[in-house]
């Protein structure tokens, strides 16, 4: 490290809880963490800090947008501890995760595309007024009744059952579903990562009411990419206010 951390003008834990409109305690409790440096003590064991702390609660307030609050402080905790190439690999770590998000919202509206495309140019193969029963579905669909029953268990398919013959009835909501998991499948995405997106689908009602949560989507994706942008400057600034080369 190139400088000592207690420079020559002290703060007191309230000057920097301030600042950034923090608690006393939350402070203290960010020492602890080892978000913020150890801090300094007056003969009669008062903390104080110094302008480093100062820059080193900045960069973690800045850093948790971007990152959530748990991996700024491991990234903190990795700086103070001198293990800068471990603060990296979490930043790394973070921006991967980023891209997967992008990626796996790329391959929802594809897939919704596709979806609608398919929807418009093909009808659906019903067994009369009340749905499409588990074998013509598959065989549209190309894949198995077993795989449609794998589905139902995962709750991204819900067909009903014929009061009649116990048969299970796909609706127009369900071959929705059903057509949306397959193109998802296609892409190369497991189950658990279909779900919670099937589950918005349902939940909107249908793929028109999920335009407004596909945007909103997008502007939550920009805003994290804005944010780690902002994490990684003040991060370099504390970096260099420790004297880190």
């Amino acid at each position: 490290m190139g400088r000592k951390l207690q420079t020559e003008g002290r703060l007191r834990p309230v000057d920097l809880a301030r600042g950034h409109g923090l608690s006393t305690q939350a402070i203290r409790n960010y020492e602890e963490a080892g978000i913020l440096p150890a801090a300094g003590r007056t003969p009669h064991g008062y903390r104080t800090y110094t302008s480093v702390h100062a820059v080193a609660l900045h960069a973690f307030l800045a850093l948790v947008p971007g990152h959530g609050h748990r991996t700024a402080t491991s990234i903190m905790r990795a700086v103070n501890e001198g293990a800068t190439e471990e603060a990296f690999r979490l930043i790394d770590e973070s921006h991967v995760q980023l891209l997967d998000d992008r990626r796996t919202l790329e391959a929802v509206e594809r897939a919704l595309r596709d979806l609608e495309a398919g929807t418009a140019s093909e009808p659906a193969a019903v067994a009369g007024p009340g749905g499409t029963f588990i074998g013509p579905l598959a065989a549209k669909l190309g894949i198995r009744p077993a795989t449609l029953r794998k589905w139902e268990r995962a709750g991204l398919v819900r067909p009903r059952r014929d009061a009649l013959t116990g048969y299970r009835v796909y609706d127009e909501a369900d071959v929705r579903d059903a057509r949306l998991t397959h193109q998802l499948r296609r892409g190369g995405y497991r189950l658990d990562q279909i779900a919670p997106l099937i589950a918005q689908v349902q939940e909107a009602g249908g793929l028109e009411p999920l335009g407004a949560a596909l945007r909103d989507w997008h502007s939550r994706l920009a805003a994290r990419g804005r944010a780690m942008l902002t994490g990684a400057a003040e991060l370099e600034a504390y970096l260099r206010e420790r004297g880190c080369g």
